[in-house]
């Protein structure tokens, strides 16, 4: 398995944050390190994060909850030993993703092998324990979101769907698996097992989402246990009544000290925007750090901030309710796993619970960060270290080869597969012919250049004219380039095949492979041994995009 590194620019719609993040250990002046705390401060790829102090978290209180959880999940011996050690005061490097479909796209296991990687890595330069750690967000209200998985046909992306459905939003990871609530689950099943060509991963799937009282959370979980066995990863669902208990002081902190952090998180949108960049949540006027479960549905509502129009208090509504501060108070005092956090405070609250030293995240993730950092030094008085997960591109020997007969490049494969085979007809178009386009495309351009600056001085409306007539002059020539490449390519029946079959599995359906196609896409073909080996590409620590050949 050979390994190459790309620029993270390589992939469509990369934030300017997470560049600039990428590269702040060569920027001294950077903004940027300001918001990731001095664990990046040399940049996510200097080990910074290893020497930062242990958080003090309750060893034992955490160990049962997180033994009684992996228990159900059927984790292996491995795991159970890494919660051993997290009760014995070990390290935790933590990623986590939604619980979704049969395990989700490529990127939740790229993230749990950065976990490894990291963790692995940190235990042996400093002697001291680590251990990888996966935090499900199963409090997610989004079941659209978490109700698909896509696997590829020869032809085309497939997306399957359980047809998840309920009557309110419930966190998605309570939601149980029957023919109620998933009619499409089981037809699902049978066709993710035809894809995957009955491979070993086909069956944990079914034994993972057809088990008696399975829910989403405990399906995801197994199937992840499963899978991450013999690398001992461990696994959190956050929506556990003890896991709010142990992180109820940050949930308490957000109640109390609601207008001042909201405050502060408006202060750092503006600093984002002051410096080019963009705030991934937005902070509104009313909104609130935390949701509510309503006692008689189940449904999970945004809790907004509201005065009270006689005594112009300081409210909180979920819905129709309406509660006070001590209100809110109680119920979190009675019912803790009734309030959870939003996406900025998710982090914090994850790193109350457990003694996180760094966080392993993808591109939106890290964005987040830089709002929540404000949230950190407000409640927990220190900024976790949050380090890039491994983002790569795996291809399969058979698309190795087409791509290396065509001479094709991850860029240039990052197109629809019509504009591919465009280019491929225009490869392939005589030497003879393409001199000519060139010659005659390049005398154009001069001529017209000189011409348009010619008449400009003469009049000023007769150089607009001829800019205007230029360029239809232009386009007429770059038409003509595309219709000789178009008879390359009926002449070339197999570029236009090459092309279909290059993008369908390199930028499927115009994303990156890691963003869509499922994971378990990928162990079907190449069995469990392919975890071990992202584990190793991990641990290179390229700064960008990594090209995996399989």
């Amino acid at each position: 398995m050979s390994v190459e590194c790309y620029p993270i620019t390589v992939l469509p719609h990369i934030s300017q944050l997470y560049r600039d993040y990428l590269v702040m250990g060569e920027n001294a002046d950077s903004p940027v390190r300001g918001w990731y705390g001095s664990g990046n401060s040399g940049g996510p790829f200097a080990g910074g994060w290893m020497r930062t102090p242990s958080p003090g978290v309750d060893g034992n209180r955490l160990g049962d909850e997180l033994l009684r959880q992996n228990q159900i999940f059927g984790a292996g011996q491995e795991t159970l030993a890494n919660i051993e050690k997290l009760r014995a005061g070990a390290r935790a490097v933590v990623t986590g993703q939604q619980v979704v479909l049969f395990g989700g796209p490529l990127l939740t296991l790229l993230k749990a092998a950065t976990a490894i990687s990291r963790a692995r890595e940190a235990t042996r330069i400093t002697g001291v324990e680590h251990v990888p750690v996966f935090w499900m967000a199963t409090e997610d209200h989004d079941l659209a979101e978490v109700d698909q998985t896509a696997l590829l046909t020869k032809t085309e992306v497939e997306r399957l769907k359980a047809g998840l459905r309920v009557p309110h939003p419930v966190p998605v990871g309570d939601v149980g698996l029957n023919s109620e609530t998933a009619p499409l689950l089981e037809q699902a099943i049978e066709r993710a097992t035809e894809l995957l060509e009955y491979a070993p991963v086909s069956e944990w799937i079914r034994e993972s989402y057809l088990a008696e009282g399975a829910t989403l959370a405990t399906a995801f979980g197994k199937l992840m246990a499963r899978i991450f066995a013999e690398q001992g990863l461990v696994i959190v669902d956050a929506a556990s009544r003890e896991f709010h208990a142990m992180g109820a002081s940050t949930l308490r902190y957000a109640i109390e000290h609601a207008d001042e952090l909201h405050n502060h998180l408006l202060a750092r949108t503006e600093e984002l925007t002051k410096d080019g960049y963009h705030a991934q949540v937005l902070v509104g006027e009313s909104s609130s750090l935390l949701f509510l479960l309503d006692g008689e549905t189940g449904e999970r509502l945004a809790l907004r901030r509201v005065s009270d129009p006689a005594s112009q208090e300081r409210q909180w509504r979920a819905g129709p309710h309406i509660y006070s501060t001590e209100q809110l108070l109680e119920v979190l005092e009675r019912c803790p796993e009734h309030l959870s956090p939003n996406a900025l405070l998710r982090p914090v609250f994850q790193d109350t619970v457990l003694p996180t030293v760094a966080y392993i995240g993808g591109p939106a993730e890290i964005a987040y960060f830089a709002q929540s950092a404000v949230l950190y030094r407000e409640i927990l008085g220190r900024l976790t270290p949050v380090l890039p997960r491994l983002s790569a591109t795996l291809i399969e020997p058979a698309i190795a080869k087409v791509m290396e007969k065509d001479e094709v490049q991850l860029p240039d494969a990052m197109t629809t597969a019509s504009e591919l085979a465009l280019r491929l007809g225009a490869r392939a178009m005589p030497i003879q012919l393409k001199r000519k386009l060139a010659a005659a495309g390049n005398a154009l351009e001069t001529e017209l250049d000189a011409l348009t600056e010619y008449l400009r001085g003469i009049d000023a409306s007769l150089g607009t004219t001829a800019e205007t007539s230029g360029s239809k002059m232009l386009y007429q020539m770059n038409r003509l380039r595309r219709m000789a490449a178009t008879y390359e390519l009926q002449k070339e029946a197999s570029l236009s095949k090459h092309a279909a079959t290059i993008t369908l599995n390199v930028f499927p359906d115009g994303h990156p492979q890691e963003r869509l196609l499922a994971g378990v896409w990928f162990l079907a073909r190449y069995g469990d041994g392919l975890i071990e080996r992202l584990v190793q590409v991990a641990n290179n620590q390229c700064p960008g995009h990594v090209i995996v050949r399989l």
